[in-house]
């Protein structure tokens, strides 16, 4: 009996040896982290996944009354379906370690190896999987962006096939591409903040190809105005609330950067609100709530590449002439005869187009150390490598996305049948309509 009760310390020992280590270990992991810059990526991370929600509604006003549930579905599927895509190996290939400046390995499958110790090829002061989560947001808003060329027309599991195929094939690469540690553009010096080109270019030019490969909806002569414009505008009220966390969030830091990332992203937001409003006013007779709404949004989007390397000034240029150079976008569609449903090329391929050029024209070290200066303050090569950056985003992007949407198309077919469509895609593909009068 006393042999065992001597025994019984040993064992405790042995037992609470591995616990302790870890206690040290954790205890070495925290004195590296950051608390404050941790609570603001998580925060940072929560306003960018409101921005889905927000984008559903925005969207779901714009359409028709009978497809108002399709559209928003849409949008919210992206955050389940995009998320487990994104633990199980999107973001290994988006963020993992470098195979040729090309993609990521796939050693980090099921977030094997991103756990709370920091990754300093990322962000030095938090969490690995703050990070991870944050990036997380980010890939399941773009897919979600690019329905709204296709808004009323596209079947609902064509829809989930290529979200989760193209996020993987365009999404994923050109992350890495932009983002990646090692990757080739990184590389290269091109500056992209927020996802002027990750997000806004890759969805705005996929958009593009989807409307212009699907064809027009049904009655496309028709007017089709907005069933529900108090809608469009509360969500267009959430994307610009989250869009702080999509731009200041990617500082990765509470501090100067991300107070200067904020700052520019709302002084462009309201230069393009305006610009788009006097602009509509002149050109059409009176100012409209949508086009306010739809200004506000092609601001943030063409702020987002330059948020982090520019100054207040050169943010209100930006803004100005995000208000101007969509507008006409958007207007030129209808001369072009093509069916963008919600605009999604015109506001945001259009308006990352802008952006990313405007970070080679505007950027400071002055207000970002870890940029570069852009041609206005003595550096072409900057404007030079945004021009090379865009272009291959444009090819890659379009190309890939035709040939993925031929290849649904001739398997489970993209459109819903002309009687499907009449009906609308409420009943037809869900079974339940958003209004009972």
């Amino acid at each position: 009996m006393k042999k065992r009760m001597l025994l019984l310390p040993g064992m405790a020992g042995m037992l609470l040896a591995p616990l302790q280590v870890y206690a040290q270990e954790t205890a070495q992991i925290a004195n590296k982290i950051d608390t404050g810059d941790t609570a603001f990526v998580l925060l940072s991370a929560a306003l960018v996944m409101l921005m889905t929600p927000g984008l559903a509604m925005f969207y779901g006003g714009m359409v028709r009354r009978k497809n108002v549930l399709g559209t928003i579905m849409q949008s919210f599927v992206a955050i389940a379906v995009i998320s487990i895509q994104w633990i199980l190996f999107g973001y290994s290939l988006s963020f993992g370690p470098d195979v040729h400046g090309l993609i990521g390995n796939l050693s980090w499958v099921g977030l094997s190896g991103v756990g709370t110790a920091p990754n300093p090829d990322y962000a030095p002061t938090i969490p690995h999987l703050a990070f991870m989560i944050y990036q997380a947001m980010f890939a399941v808003i773009t897919p979600a962006l690019i329905a709204g060329a296709f808004a009323e027309r596209m079947k609902f599991s064509a829809y989930l096939i290529f979200t989760l195929v193209w996020t993987t094939i365009v999404y994923d690469p050109v992350a890495h591409w932009v983002w990646g540690a090692g990757g080739w553009l990184k590389n290269m010096g091109v500056m992209d903040f927020a996802g002027g080109i990750v997000v806004h270019i890759t969805s705005g030019v996929s958009a593009l190809a989807a409307a212009l490969l699907m064809g027009k909806r049904k009655g496309h002569a028709h007017d089709f105005t907005p069933h529900n414009l108090p809608m469009t505008v509360i969500g267009a009220g959430l994307l610009w609330f989250g869009w702080f966390g999509f731009n200041a969030g990617s500082a990765l830091s509470a501090g100067t950067l991300s107070v200067t990332t904020f700052v520019a992203t709302h002084i462009s937001a309201v230069g393009a609100t305006l610009t788009w409003v006097i602009i509509e006013w002149l050109h059409r007779g009176k100012p409209t709530m949508f086009g306010a709404a739809t200004g506000s949004i092609a601001g943030l989007a063409t702020i987002t590449p330059a948020s982090g390397f520019v100054g207040p000034m050169p943010a209100l240029i930006i803004g100005l002439l995000a208000g101007a150079v969509c507008y006409i976008a958007l207007n030129m569609k209808t001369r072009l005869g093509y069916d963008d449903s919600l605009d999604a090329f015109g506001v945001h391929g259009v308006g990352g187009i802008l952006g990313t050029f405007a970070a080679g024209l505007f950027a400071q070290t002055l207000i970002n150390p870890s940029g570069q200066n852009g041609l206005l303050f003595g550096n072409p090569k900057a404007f030079i490598t945004q021009t090379i950056a865009i272009a291959v985003t444009i090819a890659y992007s379009f190309i890939v996305t035709l040939v993925l949407l031929k290849i649904i198309d001739k398997t489970v077919g993209l459109r819903v049948d002309e009687e499907s469509e009449v009906i609308g895609l409420d009943i037809t593909q869900h079974g339940e309509s958003g209004y009972t009068l």
